[in-house]
């Protein structure tokens, strides 16, 4: 199996799996229990694991709160800050986002739009019409340029007296465009107005400093770095005082600081730790190593025509390559079927399996959502490896 898969989600390094094992075997104590020794021992866990993400994005350990992952987390910034919004002045209740956000962000975003209950696309009544659900919110849902990137100038326009959040994702999951999330954010702040992003496909692969991009708040997963699955952060920038009030999502216990009720998963947050400080001592080295490996496949794509490469081509994620086959006969669905135990790849986000992907669609190439392609590699990737992947798609005549 040749994995080219890695936006989706990432090996577990050996490393993290070497720290998560003795917080699933003989260190089980609840750190919320705090005076004997067994739970002290996971509690110090759990607060060294808190140091080594914050140091991953320059903040402080208080400004980061354990969550279930960046989904978690996107939900309980943007809802949170919505609900709690009289603590940040801003009396409104309109919300800025983008067309090309991941679903964490739209779905959530919708939901206060009204739009969306639950996953589905429209609430349904009982006599099977579908209904509005009147939140209070208004949302407005950005246009994008034709790499999936908001535009300053475009987000500036949105912003009204009433606006109360505004969140853009930092980097495009299925396009691997990254945005000006410093120009976005300044924008922003400039008019008071709290600025979230998601740093999920970013984290742990190009440098995040909140220190220089002054988001108010972000997301984070660690599966997508080589940690595991069912566990992620929320930042939540100090405003001087301690962190900043935002309803919870969860309800429950006091832990993490009454942001987030629940028993925390150990085991899981040590391994976010350990994968969050390997990620930082690497983050220079597997930079370059994914561009040398990008700039060599790039190189071998220019040789088919029928292969056309798509998001910014300088602003971008290093390894993720999403590529159009330019033949109306290939159906990357049954294309990935047919190779799947030779190689793991995407049409796009997980989040959006078997659905039309509205990232296409924002940049105008909704008619080529059949025929794209993601490879997003990781530094153990060789060049060969995803020659190998085209040479198949054109043997087959593509």
């Amino acid at each position: 199996m040749i994995y080219l898969d890695n936006s989706a989600t990432s090996e577990l390094a050996p490393e993290v799996l070497e720290a998560m094992l003795p917080y699933l075997r003989e260190e089980f104590g609840n750190p919320s229990s705090k005076y004997y020794t067994l739970a002290q021992h996971a509690a110090d866990a759990v607060e060294a694991a808190r140091a080594q993400v914050a140091r991953l994005i320059g903040a402080q350990p208080e400004e980061i709160v354990f969550t279930s992952g960046a989904t978690e987390s996107t939900n309980m910034i943007i809802k949170g800050v919505c609900d709690y919004k009289k603590y940040y002045e801003r009396a409104g209740s309109h919300v800025i986002t983008s067309k090309a956000e991941h679903h964490a962000t739209l779905n959530t975003c919708r939901f206060l739009n009204g739009e969306v209950y639950s996953n589905h696309d429209a609430t349904f009544s009982l006599s099977g019409e579908p209904v509005r659900v009147d939140r209070g919110y208004s949302v407005t849902f950005l246009d994008v340029n034709g790499y999936g990137q908001v535009e300053p100038d475009v987000f500036e326009r949105a912003v009204r007296p009433d606006t109360v959040l505004a969140s853009i994702i930092w980097a495009n999951n299925e396009l691997g465009s990254v945005n000006d999330i410093a120009a976005l954010c300044m924008a922003a702040r400039r008019r008071r107005i709290p600025f979230h992003t998601d740093a999920t496909q970013i984290a742990g692969k190009l440098p995040v400093d909140v220190r220089v991009t002054p988001v108010d708040f972000l997301s984070l997963s660690a599966h997508k770095f080589h940690g595991p699955k069912g566990v992620g952060a929320a930042y939540l920038k100090s405003d001087g005082y301690g962190i900043p009030p935002i309803t919870a999502l969860i309800h429950g216990g006091e832990q993490e600081h009454g942001h987030r009720g629940g028993t925390l998963a150990v085991h899981n947050i040590v391994g976010m730790g350990k994968a969050a400080e390997l990620a930082r001592l690497r983050l220079e080295q597997n930079a370059e190593k994914l561009r040398g490996l990008e700039a060599a496949v790039l190189r071998e794509l220019a040789r088919f025509p029928a292969v056309t490469v798509l998001g910014d081509p300088r602003h971008r994620l290093p390894g993720v390559i999403s590529v159009v086959i330019d033949d109306p006969a290939f159906d990357n669905e049954r294309f990935i079927k047919s190779v799947g135990s030779k190689f793991a790849l995407s049409t796009g986000s997980a989040c959006t399996a078997g659905a039309p992907s509205h990232v296409l669609q924002a940049i105008g190439r909704g008619r080529d959502v059949s025929r794209v392609l993601r490879v997003s590699l990781s530094p153990d990737n060789s060049p060969e490896q995803v020659i190998a992947l085209f040479s198949e798609i054109f043997s087959r005549g593509a």
